[in-house]
């Protein structure tokens, strides 16, 4: 008897399920161990310890403040774009997911060795995140969401991904531009142009800390053209449509020239 599975989870079913972000769906499988659901669905048991369900905290008027512990950092998220540039109304499924938002609270930092060091980012900073980073909250009717200080890429006081501060030791970077011909001269549609991996250093971080708490200056300047790992980093888009991204100076794997 055919079933329906979907990747990561383990869910198989006869009937149509609701489709969650981020699970795709795989070819019919047979011979999977199951029970029957309540929707009449087809469950595999061994499944459920690998699939997260990811919900914002909702946390009681009662209280009326939170303070981050340690190297955690509280950001109010930014609201979500309800309209394109052209002034189109987007759906809720289409409008993007924000990535920053605005410090209303820090910790009291980290020792490293024998030194106190701070957060580097300070209340009221407008920051930007790795995408899947934090504990997202619901507190005083907005959306917040706690993070480690390393989680935060960079702070941005404008709406233009160009500028960009990155925080410690990550590095922005101006994607350069994908090939629109082949080597044969033929044009490339979008959907066959290969993703860049190189591009020019815009900004760099102050760097990591040592063992003794003492910033490390990187070796990457701004202005290298650089080869950086394929996968790594967060992608931003720039005001004139230009690509970003911001990673860590160890996925930089070379400099060109």
């Amino acid at each position: 008897m055919a079933s329906i599975q979907l990747a990561g989870c383990g869910l198989a079913g006869k009937k149509s399920l609701p489709c969650f972000d981020g699970l795709r769906c795989l070819r019919p499988a047979f011979g999977v161990s199951s029970s029957l659901g309540a929707s009449g669905a087809i469950l595999d048991r061994r499944c459920f310890k690998g699939l997260v369900i990811k919900a914002a905290t909702v946390v009681a008027p009662k209280y009326t403040s939170i303070k981050p512990l340690g190297e955690r950092v509280l950001v109010k998220i930014k609201i979500s774009e309800e309209k394109s540039t052209g002034g189109i109304l987007l759906p809720t499924a289409a409008q993007t997911k924000p990535q920053g938002g605005e410090v209303v609270a820090v910790g009291e930092g980290k020792t490293i060795g024998k030194k106190k060091v701070d957060i580097s980012v300070k209340t009221g900073a407008k920051v930007v995140y790795s995408k899947y980073a934090g504990t997202e909250l619901e507190f005083g009717g907005a959306n917040h969401i706690i993070l480690k200080e390393d989680d935060i890429v960079g702070i941005l006081e404008t709406d233009d991904a160009k500028d960009i501060q990155p925080l410690n030791d990550r590095v922005l970077i101006k994607v350069s531009l994908a090939e629109e011909k082949t080597s044969g001269g033929l044009l490339l549609t979008e959907a066959a142009k290969e993703r860049p991996s190189t591009g020019t250093v815009i900004a760099v971080g102050p760097g990591p800390y040592d063992e003794e708490g003492n910033r490390k200056p990187l070796t990457i300047s701004a202005g290298s053209t650089v080869l950086y790992s394929k996968y790594a980093g967060s992608e931003f888009r720039g005001a004139d449509g230009s690509d970003y991204i911001v990673l860590r100076a160890s996925d930089v794997i070379a400099i060109l020239s």
